[in-house]
């Protein structure tokens, strides 16, 4: 006869009796601090998944996956570039050159690393298409000597967009007259903004010819060939396949790993412990229960007693118990997750704001790859949380509802 109502005598038991008020204040802070903790899971797993997404979409997306690259200038690039699509996961390749140097307007220099590119064959490879501010890619023709360059380093140089600025060379030019640094001058053409610092204010792109002629070499020579692979992981690999393919004697690999590798595995190191932290904060608030249930266990002996004399078992008692915590532990996990989802799906805009409001800014350029807070929600992260919130509700449910079966009716209704 008891087998039916022990969820509905577990389920009316998260209250205690009248006179005992403390004991629902009790269950209620359980069952708010259960729903804070996994608030704060699912948000803070969501910023991690944003940064991790962010860092693979807008940072690896202008950075190369891999290049192959020789020692010396290629002329027949187009050859070379026929037989790295051979293999079946690239799935673009462009020609680059690239020159380190400074650029300098008006006293105000910045360091610049300029990269110079084929504007149509380079949207295969490259994002940076989608985030120009100002002018096109498309103005990067041969001979105009035009430079897009990104929106920090152009605040900091103080130009825009058809100004000139002088870039200078880490080469030097032998003269009668003595020793010159190599300079040219550049027109601004375009100005982008990734909303990574490192990319915003060291990035420079200009024409491949361009850039040859300040290498000396022939309009058609290059340094070598930007790959875009299908998985951004294959690429250490298969790059230095290709390359091997190709001749290790001449060509030699490089891909994103090592250049930003330590940067995507930091980022995925912290999210495995600050999820493993933010655990415990779940375990605690989970483990919150034992005390609320040990006292209903107490508060509730007498009507414990009573079961007891009118037939219920041990196990019976045990269950009304187990239910009235699992109760707890999914209410509290229900709600944590409808707001963590809501409030995970609103934190940049939020954050956003109250940078405005007091004019500070969280996330510096100058620190972190990136100027702004991301946030992505992933559905296996708020089954994560919810699942282990809820074995852990259930778990801390057992010790106090054995302590209830346990219960003897005579020596609790002894005084009552």
């Amino acid at each position: 006869m008891f087998r039916p109502l022990f969820v509905f005598i577990g389920t009316r038991y998260t209250r205690a009796k009248r006179r005992n008020h403390f004991v629902s204040f009790i269950s209620l802070t359980s069952m708010i601090g259960l729903a804070l903790g996994v608030v704060v899971m699912i948000v803070v797993l969501s910023v991690m998944n944003g940064f991790d997404h962010e860092m693979r979409t807008r940072v690896l997306g202008m950075v190369p996956h891999a290049t192959v690259e020789s020692g010396e200038a290629i002329s027949d690039w187009q050859g070379l570039a026929d037989k790295v699509r051979q293999n079946p996961q690239v799935t673009a390749v462009a020609p680059f050159t690239q020159m380190q140097g400074l650029l300098t307007n008006n006293g105000q220099v910045s360091k610049v690393l300029l990269n110079a590119i084929d504007p149509t064959l380079e949207r295969n490879v490259s994002i940076i298409d989608n985030f120009m501010q100002q002018g096109r890619l498309d103005d990067l023709t041969p001979g105009s000597f035009g430079i897009v360059i990104g929106d920090k380093a152009a605040a900091k140089l103080g130009v825009g967009l058809g100004d000139k600025v002088t870039f200078v060379a880490p080469e030097v030019s032998v003269t009668p007259a003595g020793m010159f640094p190599r300079m040219k001058r550049f027109t601004v053409v375009g100005i982008f903004h990734v909303g990574a610092g490192e990319i915003d204010g060291y990035l420079g792109v200009t024409n491949l010819q361009d850039l040859a002629k300040l290498h000396r070499w022939k309009p058609d020579q290059v340094q070598g060939l930007r790959l875009k692979f299908d998985d951004l992981f294959q690429a250490p690999r298969e790059a230095w396949n290709i390359a091997r393919q190709l001749g290790e004697d001449r060509y030699y690999a490089r891909d994103w790993t090592r250049t930003h590798g330590n940067l995507y595995q930091a980022i995925r190191m912290e999210k495995a412990m600050i999820g493993l932290l933010l655990l415990l904060i779940v375990a605690v608030a989970a483990f919150n229960i034992i005390s609320t249930l040990v006292m209903v266990v107490n508060d509730k002996k007498g009507d414990i007693a009573i079961l007891r004399t009118l037939g219920a078992t041990p196990g019976t008692i045990m269950r009304i118990f187990m239910v009235q915590g699992t109760v707890i532990g999914v209410v509290g996990t229900a709600i944590g997750a409808v707001v963590g989802i809501f409030a995970a799906l609103n934190v940049s805009a939020a954050i956003s704001a109250l940078e405005g409001l007091i004019g500070h800014k969280f996330l510096n350029a100058d620190v972190y790859f990136i100027d702004y807070l991301p946030s992505q929600v992933q559905s296996q992260d708020v089954v994560m949380v919810c699942s282990a919130a809820l074995v852990l509700s259930f778990l801390a449910t057992l010790y106090p509802a054995w302590r209830a079966a346990r219960t003897q009716p005579a020596e609790a209704l002894r005084y009552e």
